[in-house]
């Protein structure tokens, strides 16, 4: 009996303890409703919040030095992002385009849109001003950037939070006509050694791929 009762303690501490899963993908059940005559994709500059040290504010210019590096980031995530989708065109893993990132920032630089400015636009706004069928946006997270001399390898971290947790990238796409949330990547990210802002989002979506409804192999 006393043994049973240390193995229902043990089961009850590791329950509590255990780290919390989160979902990290979204699908939209109507997807292949919405979706069905989707024939070109737009990606936005991604929203970017650096949480650098005092050191590193100052070594970047103080705060407008570091809102203008976010603003390369989250262009840089832009641009990663396109170029693993037309690598996954190419290959004929995908069956929609992606328009060229220079013609989507001259459009939103032409109707005066920003990157601050992006979050007070509807979906169904920015398809249409574009020119696409859906949208990708998102934001990423970090406590360093991605790309540049102090570009490191980020990781996945397995669905737990800690010191090793270093940033978050959220991918979402949406339907530009109804605006409706199609799909949604929420990723944590720790840091290693050796990579750039391109290899990074490719091992991210990667690991997605089966799950990425405009992919060949997704099974939803």
């Amino acid at each position: 009996m006393k043994h049973f009762s240390l193995a229902v303690l043990f089961v009850l501490l590791a329950t509590l303890l255990a780290p919390a899963q989160t979902r990290e993908i979204y699908t939209n059940p109507k997807f292949r409703e919405l979706a069905k005559e989707h024939k070109t994709l737009a990606v936005l500059p991604f929203h970017t919040t650096l949480q650098l040290r005092p050191a590193e504010v100052k070594k970047n210019g103080g705060a407008e030095g570091v809102r203008a590096l976010e603003e390369r980031e989250g262009r840089g995530v832009q641009s990663a992002l396109q170029s693993y989708f037309l690598k996954q065109k190419s290959d004929k893993d995908m069956d929609v385009d992606v328009q060229d990132i220079a013609r989507t920032n001259a459009l939103l630089a032409k109707n005066g849109v920003t990157t601050d400015k992006l979050a007070a636009m509807t979906m169904e706004e920015l398809a249409q001003m574009l020119g696409v069928d859906g949208v990708i946006s998102g934001t990423f997270e970090s406590s360093q950037p991605m790309s540049g001399g102090a570009a490191v390898a980020m990781m996945m971290v397995g669905g737990f939070s800690g010191p090793t947790n270093t940033g978050k990238l959220a991918i979402s796409i949406n339907d530009g006509k109804s605006g409706e949330l199609l799909w949604k990547y929420d990723k944590s990210l720790s840091r290693g050694f050796g990579s750039d802002t391109n290899s990074i989002i490719t091992t991210i979506m990667r690991k997605a791929s089966r799950q990425f409804p405009y992919s060949k192999e997704f099974k939803g």
